[in-house]
Protein backbone atom coordinates (compact mmCIF):
# COMPACT_ATOMS: atom_id res chain seq x y z
CA UNK A 1 0.00 0.00 0.00
CA UNK A 2 1.30 3.45 -0.88
CA UNK A 3 2.10 5.67 2.12
CA UNK A 4 -0.20 8.38 0.75
CA UNK A 5 -3.17 6.03 0.96
CA UNK A 6 -2.99 5.41 4.69
CA UNK A 7 -4.54 8.66 5.99
CA UNK A 8 -7.38 8.37 3.47
CA UNK A 9 -8.18 4.77 4.34
CA UNK A 10 -7.87 5.34 8.07
CA UNK A 11 -10.21 8.35 7.91
CA UNK A 12 -12.92 6.37 6.16
CA UNK A 13 -12.56 3.09 8.07
CA UNK A 14 -13.09 4.62 11.50
CA UNK A 15 -16.37 6.15 10.34
CA UNK A 16 -17.87 2.65 10.34
CA UNK A 17 -17.80 2.52 14.14
CA UNK A 18 -18.87 6.12 14.56
CA UNK A 19 -22.04 5.58 12.56
CA UNK A 20 -23.35 3.07 15.06
CA UNK A 21 -23.84 5.87 17.56
CA UNK A 22 -27.30 7.41 17.72
CA UNK A 23 -25.69 10.83 17.98
CA UNK A 24 -28.61 12.75 16.57
CA UNK A 25 -31.55 10.74 17.83
CA UNK A 26 -32.86 13.70 19.79
CA UNK A 27 -32.99 16.07 16.84
CA UNK A 28 -36.33 17.02 15.42
CA UNK A 29 -37.26 17.41 11.76
CA UNK A 30 -34.34 19.03 9.93
CA UNK A 31 -34.66 22.43 8.35
CA UNK A 32 -34.16 22.82 4.64
CA UNK A 33 -32.37 25.52 2.68
CA UNK A 34 -33.26 25.67 -0.98
CA UNK A 35 -33.78 27.93 -3.96
CA UNK A 36 -35.70 27.55 -7.22
CA UNK A 37 -34.37 24.36 -8.85
CA UNK A 38 -31.89 23.44 -6.09
CA UNK A 39 -32.08 19.99 -4.51
CA UNK A 40 -33.22 20.03 -0.90
CA UNK A 41 -30.16 20.39 1.32
CA UNK A 42 -30.14 20.15 5.12
CA UNK A 43 -27.85 22.86 6.44
CA UNK A 44 -25.31 22.53 9.25
CA UNK A 45 -27.47 24.19 11.90
CA UNK A 46 -30.38 21.88 11.15
CA UNK A 47 -28.40 18.66 11.59
CA UNK A 48 -26.74 19.93 14.77
CA UNK A 49 -23.21 20.56 13.51
CA UNK A 50 -20.51 21.66 15.92
CA UNK A 51 -18.94 25.01 15.25
CA UNK A 52 -15.59 24.98 13.41
CA UNK A 53 -12.52 25.23 15.62
CA UNK A 54 -11.27 28.16 13.54
CA UNK A 55 -12.93 30.37 10.92
CA UNK A 56 -13.87 28.69 7.66
CA UNK A 57 -12.19 30.38 4.70
CA UNK A 58 -14.59 31.64 2.05
CA UNK A 59 -12.73 32.42 -1.16
CA UNK A 60 -13.99 35.17 -3.51
CA UNK A 61 -13.82 32.87 -6.53
CA UNK A 62 -16.04 30.21 -8.07
CA UNK A 63 -14.93 26.57 -8.12
CA UNK A 64 -13.61 25.04 -11.33
CA UNK A 65 -14.74 21.44 -10.82
CA UNK A 66 -16.55 18.84 -8.72
CA UNK A 67 -14.85 15.87 -7.03
CA UNK A 68 -16.97 12.81 -6.21
CA UNK A 69 -16.12 10.57 -3.21
CA UNK A 70 -17.57 7.60 -1.35
CA UNK A 71 -17.41 7.29 2.43
CA UNK A 72 -16.20 3.65 2.26
CA UNK A 73 -18.65 2.80 5.07
CA UNK A 74 -21.21 -0.07 5.04
CA UNK A 75 -23.99 -0.01 2.46
CA UNK A 76 -26.69 0.27 5.09
CA UNK A 77 -30.37 -0.47 4.47
CA UNK A 78 -31.51 2.49 6.57
CA UNK A 79 -32.52 5.04 3.95
CA UNK A 80 -34.23 7.46 6.32
CA UNK A 81 -33.64 11.15 6.69
CA UNK A 82 -32.56 10.58 10.29
CA UNK A 83 -29.78 8.31 9.05
CA UNK A 84 -28.43 11.14 6.89
CA UNK A 85 -28.18 13.32 9.99
CA UNK A 86 -26.35 10.64 11.97
CA UNK A 87 -23.97 10.27 9.04
CA UNK A 88 -23.28 14.02 8.85
CA UNK A 89 -22.52 14.20 12.57
CA UNK A 90 -20.32 11.08 12.55
CA UNK A 91 -18.24 12.40 9.66
CA UNK A 92 -17.75 15.75 11.35
CA UNK A 93 -16.82 14.23 14.70
CA UNK A 94 -14.23 11.94 13.17
CA UNK A 95 -12.69 14.55 10.92
CA UNK A 96 -12.45 17.13 13.70
CA UNK A 97 -11.48 14.84 16.60
CA UNK A 98 -9.23 12.36 14.81
CA UNK A 99 -7.95 14.19 11.74
CA UNK A 100 -7.67 17.48 13.59
CA UNK A 101 -9.50 19.37 10.85
CA UNK A 102 -11.38 22.56 11.65
CA UNK A 103 -14.69 21.16 10.36
CA UNK A 104 -16.12 18.53 8.01
CA UNK A 105 -13.80 18.07 5.03
CA UNK A 106 -16.27 17.94 2.12
CA UNK A 107 -18.87 20.50 1.06
CA UNK A 108 -21.87 18.16 0.74
CA UNK A 109 -22.88 14.56 1.50
CA UNK A 110 -25.47 12.36 -0.24
CA UNK A 111 -26.88 9.56 1.94
CA UNK A 112 -27.91 6.11 0.77
CA UNK A 113 -31.49 7.34 0.94
CA UNK A 114 -30.71 10.27 -1.36
CA UNK A 115 -30.82 12.98 1.34
CA UNK A 116 -28.29 15.78 0.92
CA UNK A 117 -26.61 17.48 3.86
CA UNK A 118 -24.23 20.41 4.03
CA UNK A 119 -20.74 19.38 5.15
CA UNK A 120 -18.36 22.25 5.83
CA UNK A 121 -20.03 25.38 7.19
CA UNK A 122 -20.84 28.14 4.66
CA UNK A 123 -20.83 25.68 1.74
CA UNK A 124 -24.57 26.06 1.18
CA UNK A 125 -24.56 29.85 1.47
CA UNK A 126 -21.68 30.02 -1.01
CA UNK A 127 -23.49 27.72 -3.43
CA UNK A 128 -26.69 29.74 -3.25
CA UNK A 129 -24.70 32.93 -3.89
CA UNK A 130 -22.93 31.40 -6.87
CA UNK A 131 -19.69 33.39 -6.69
CA UNK A 132 -17.66 32.09 -3.71
CA UNK A 133 -15.99 28.82 -2.74
CA UNK A 134 -15.37 27.44 0.73
CA UNK A 135 -11.85 26.10 1.14
CA UNK A 136 -12.27 22.46 2.13
CA UNK A 137 -10.20 19.37 3.01
CA UNK A 138 -11.48 16.57 0.78
CA UNK A 139 -8.85 16.25 -1.98
CA UNK A 140 -5.19 17.28 -1.72
CA UNK A 141 -4.34 19.85 -4.37
CA UNK A 142 -7.97 20.68 -5.15
CA UNK A 143 -9.43 22.02 -1.92
CA UNK A 144 -9.50 25.65 -3.09
CA UNK A 145 -10.91 24.98 -6.56
CA UNK A 146 -13.23 21.95 -6.33
CA UNK A 147 -16.54 21.17 -4.63
CA UNK A 148 -16.29 17.85 -2.77
CA UNK A 149 -19.30 15.52 -2.57
CA UNK A 150 -19.26 12.44 -0.34
CA UNK A 151 -21.62 9.57 -1.16
CA UNK A 152 -22.51 7.30 1.74
CA UNK A 153 -21.43 3.71 1.17
CA UNK A 154 -18.71 1.61 -0.46
CA UNK A 155 -18.90 1.36 -4.25
CA UNK A 156 -16.02 -0.93 -5.15
CA UNK A 157 -18.23 -3.83 -6.28
CA UNK A 158 -21.78 -2.42 -6.27
CA UNK A 159 -23.33 0.76 -7.62
CA UNK A 160 -25.14 3.41 -5.58
CA UNK A 161 -28.89 3.07 -5.17
CA UNK A 162 -31.01 4.76 -7.82
CA UNK A 163 -32.29 7.34 -5.31
CA UNK A 164 -28.77 8.21 -4.25
CA UNK A 165 -27.52 8.51 -7.83
CA UNK A 166 -30.46 10.71 -8.82
CA UNK A 167 -29.75 13.04 -5.89
CA UNK A 168 -26.09 13.19 -6.94
CA UNK A 169 -27.15 14.16 -10.48
CA UNK A 170 -29.46 16.87 -9.13
CA UNK A 171 -26.79 18.26 -6.81
CA UNK A 172 -24.09 18.29 -9.51
CA UNK A 173 -26.52 19.93 -11.93
CA UNK A 174 -27.29 22.71 -9.50
CA UNK A 175 -23.60 23.26 -8.69
CA UNK A 176 -22.79 23.48 -12.41
CA UNK A 177 -25.60 25.97 -13.01
CA UNK A 178 -24.79 28.16 -10.04
CA UNK A 179 -21.06 28.34 -10.67
CA UNK A 180 -20.85 27.93 -14.45
CA UNK A 181 -18.89 24.67 -14.09
CA UNK A 182 -18.81 22.50 -17.22
CA UNK A 183 -20.24 19.01 -16.83
CA UNK A 184 -16.98 17.48 -18.07
CA UNK A 185 -15.30 18.93 -14.96
CA UNK A 186 -16.87 16.27 -12.71
CA UNK A 187 -14.12 13.97 -11.46
CA UNK A 188 -13.52 11.17 -9.01
CA UNK A 189 -11.14 11.49 -6.07
CA UNK A 190 -8.72 9.03 -7.71
CA UNK A 191 -8.31 11.43 -10.64
CA UNK A 192 -6.13 13.53 -8.34
CA UNK A 193 -4.85 11.48 -5.39
CA UNK A 194 -3.49 7.96 -4.85
CA UNK A 195 -6.69 6.42 -3.50
CA UNK A 196 -9.31 3.86 -4.49
CA UNK A 197 -12.06 6.43 -3.83
CA UNK A 198 -14.84 6.65 -5.03
CA UNK A 199 -14.76 2.89 -5.66
CA UNK A 200 -14.51 1.11 -9.01
CA UNK A 201 -18.26 0.96 -9.65
CA UNK A 202 -19.03 4.58 -8.79
CA UNK A 203 -15.96 5.73 -10.70
CA UNK A 204 -17.19 3.77 -13.73
CA UNK A 205 -20.49 5.68 -13.47
CA UNK A 206 -18.82 9.09 -13.82
CA UNK A 207 -19.09 9.26 -17.65
CA UNK A 208 -22.84 8.66 -17.26
CA UNK A 209 -22.99 11.25 -14.48
CA UNK A 210 -21.26 13.81 -16.70
CA UNK A 211 -23.62 12.98 -19.57
CA UNK A 212 -26.72 13.18 -17.36
CA UNK A 213 -25.63 16.55 -16.00
CA UNK A 214 -24.71 17.83 -19.48
CA UNK A 215 -28.18 16.86 -20.70
CA UNK A 216 -29.57 19.36 -18.18
CA UNK A 217 -27.02 22.18 -18.35
CA UNK A 218 -25.66 21.78 -21.89
CA UNK A 219 -22.13 21.35 -23.13
CA UNK A 220 -19.89 18.46 -24.10
CA UNK A 221 -19.41 15.96 -21.24
CA UNK A 222 -16.19 14.46 -22.67
CA UNK A 223 -13.26 15.32 -20.44
CA UNK A 224 -9.53 15.75 -21.08
CA UNK A 225 -7.50 12.91 -22.60
CA UNK A 226 -3.92 13.20 -21.43
CA UNK A 227 -0.65 12.35 -23.16
CA UNK A 228 1.73 10.31 -20.99
CA UNK A 229 5.33 11.53 -20.70
CA UNK A 230 8.15 9.38 -19.34
CA UNK A 231 11.85 9.80 -18.55
CA UNK A 232 13.76 9.89 -21.81
CA UNK A 233 11.09 11.82 -23.72
CA UNK A 234 12.05 15.08 -25.43
CA UNK A 235 10.34 17.96 -27.20
CA UNK A 236 7.82 20.73 -26.69
CA UNK A 237 5.51 18.56 -24.57
CA UNK A 238 8.33 18.10 -22.08
CA UNK A 239 8.83 21.88 -22.06
CA UNK A 240 5.17 22.24 -21.08
CA UNK A 241 5.73 19.81 -18.22
CA UNK A 242 8.82 21.72 -17.08
CA UNK A 243 7.08 25.11 -17.22
CA UNK A 244 4.13 23.77 -15.22
CA UNK A 245 6.46 22.28 -12.62
CA UNK A 246 8.08 25.71 -12.32
CA UNK A 247 4.62 27.23 -11.94
CA UNK A 248 4.12 24.93 -8.95
CA UNK A 249 7.38 25.91 -7.28
CA UNK A 250 9.85 23.35 -8.64
CA UNK A 251 13.40 24.12 -9.71
CA UNK A 252 13.94 22.52 -13.11
CA UNK A 253 15.60 23.57 -16.38
CA UNK A 254 13.29 24.20 -19.34
CA UNK A 255 15.29 22.29 -21.92
CA UNK A 256 12.73 19.91 -23.43
CA UNK A 257 14.56 16.87 -22.07
CA UNK A 258 12.90 14.56 -19.53
CA UNK A 259 16.10 13.75 -17.69
CA UNK A 260 16.99 13.11 -14.04
CA UNK A 261 16.37 16.72 -12.95
CA UNK A 262 12.86 16.75 -14.41
CA UNK A 263 12.07 13.31 -12.98
CA UNK A 264 13.25 14.40 -9.53
CA UNK A 265 11.14 17.58 -9.69
CA UNK A 266 8.13 15.58 -10.86
CA UNK A 267 8.47 13.04 -8.06
CA UNK A 268 8.68 15.84 -5.51
CA UNK A 269 5.50 17.36 -6.96
CA UNK A 270 3.75 13.98 -6.89
CA UNK A 271 4.68 13.58 -3.23
CA UNK A 272 3.27 17.00 -2.33
CA UNK A 273 0.07 16.49 -4.31
CA UNK A 274 -0.43 12.87 -3.13
CA UNK A 275 -0.62 11.46 -6.63
CA UNK A 276 0.81 8.06 -7.55
CA UNK A 277 4.56 8.40 -7.02
CA UNK A 278 5.95 6.93 -10.26
CA UNK A 279 7.96 9.71 -11.93
CA UNK A 280 5.65 9.55 -14.96
CA UNK A 281 3.43 12.42 -16.12
CA UNK A 282 0.09 10.68 -16.59
CA UNK A 283 -3.54 11.71 -16.18
CA UNK A 284 -3.46 12.07 -12.39
CA UNK A 285 -0.36 14.27 -12.48
CA UNK A 286 -1.65 16.41 -15.36
CA UNK A 287 -4.95 16.92 -13.54
CA UNK A 288 -2.97 18.42 -10.65
CA UNK A 289 -0.50 20.39 -12.79
CA UNK A 290 -2.83 21.93 -15.40
CA UNK A 291 -3.44 25.37 -13.95
CA UNK A 292 -6.26 27.18 -15.81
CA UNK A 293 -5.11 30.44 -17.40
CA UNK A 294 -7.01 33.22 -19.15
CA UNK A 295 -6.50 36.78 -20.30
CA UNK A 296 -4.69 38.79 -17.64
CA UNK A 297 -2.69 35.84 -16.31
CA UNK A 298 1.11 35.77 -16.28
CA UNK A 299 3.85 33.31 -15.43
CA UNK A 300 5.24 29.91 -16.33
CA UNK A 301 1.91 28.30 -17.19
CA UNK A 302 1.29 31.05 -19.76
CA UNK A 303 4.78 30.51 -21.20
CA UNK A 304 4.06 26.79 -21.48
CA UNK A 305 0.88 27.43 -23.42
CA UNK A 306 2.42 30.11 -25.65
CA UNK A 307 5.42 27.95 -26.50
CA UNK A 308 3.18 25.08 -27.51
CA UNK A 309 0.94 27.31 -29.64
CA UNK A 310 4.03 28.71 -31.37
CA UNK A 311 5.34 25.19 -32.10
CA UNK A 312 1.94 24.29 -33.60
CA UNK A 313 2.10 27.19 -36.08
CA UNK A 314 0.21 29.87 -34.15
CA UNK A 315 2.52 32.90 -34.23
CA UNK A 316 2.49 33.58 -30.50
CA UNK A 317 5.11 35.59 -28.56
CA UNK A 318 6.43 33.54 -25.65
CA UNK A 319 6.55 36.28 -23.02
CA UNK A 320 4.50 34.80 -20.19
CA UNK A 321 1.83 37.50 -20.53
CA UNK A 322 -1.70 36.46 -21.48
CA UNK A 323 -2.88 39.46 -23.48
CA UNK A 324 -5.52 39.91 -26.20
CA UNK A 325 -3.19 38.52 -28.89
CA UNK A 326 -2.61 35.32 -26.97
CA UNK A 327 -6.31 35.04 -26.30
CA UNK A 328 -7.17 35.25 -30.01
CA UNK A 329 -4.60 32.55 -30.82
CA UNK A 330 -5.98 30.29 -28.08
CA UNK A 331 -9.48 30.78 -29.49
CA UNK A 332 -8.23 29.92 -33.00
CA UNK A 333 -6.59 26.75 -31.65
CA UNK A 334 -9.78 25.79 -29.81
CA UNK A 335 -11.90 26.33 -32.89
CA UNK A 336 -9.58 24.12 -34.93
CA UNK A 337 -9.85 21.40 -32.28
CA UNK A 338 -13.66 21.75 -32.05
CA UNK A 339 -13.56 23.07 -28.50
CA UNK A 340 -15.58 26.02 -27.17
CA UNK A 341 -13.58 28.97 -28.53
CA UNK A 342 -13.64 31.10 -25.38
CA UNK A 343 -9.92 31.95 -25.41
CA UNK A 344 -9.31 30.52 -21.92
CA UNK A 345 -7.11 27.49 -21.28
CA UNK A 346 -8.85 24.95 -19.05
CA UNK A 347 -7.98 21.28 -18.48
CA UNK A 348 -9.52 20.14 -21.75
CA UNK A 349 -7.60 22.75 -23.77
CA UNK A 350 -4.38 21.83 -21.95
CA UNK A 351 -4.93 18.18 -22.89
CA UNK A 352 -5.42 19.09 -26.57
CA UNK A 353 -2.25 21.22 -26.50
CA UNK A 354 -0.37 18.16 -25.30
CA UNK A 355 -1.91 15.78 -27.84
Amino acid sequence: MLPTLRPLLRRRTVLTGALSLGALAALGTPGRAWAADAPEITDCDSWGARQPTSPVRVLPTSPEKIVVHHTATPNVADYSQKRSLVLARAIQNYQMDTNGWIDTGQHFTVSRGGFVTEGRHESLNSLLGGSETVEAAHCTGQNRVAIGIENEGTYSTVEPRTEQYESLVALCTYICRQYGVDAYQIYGHRDFNATACPGDRLYALLPKLRSDVAARVGGDPVGPMWTVLRPGDTGERVRILQHLLLQHGAQVPVDGSFGPATESALRAFQTRSETVLDGVAGAQTWNQLSTPVSQGAAGQAVRAMQGRLHSLGYDTPVDGLFGPGTRSRVAAFQKARRLPADGSVDARTWSRLLA
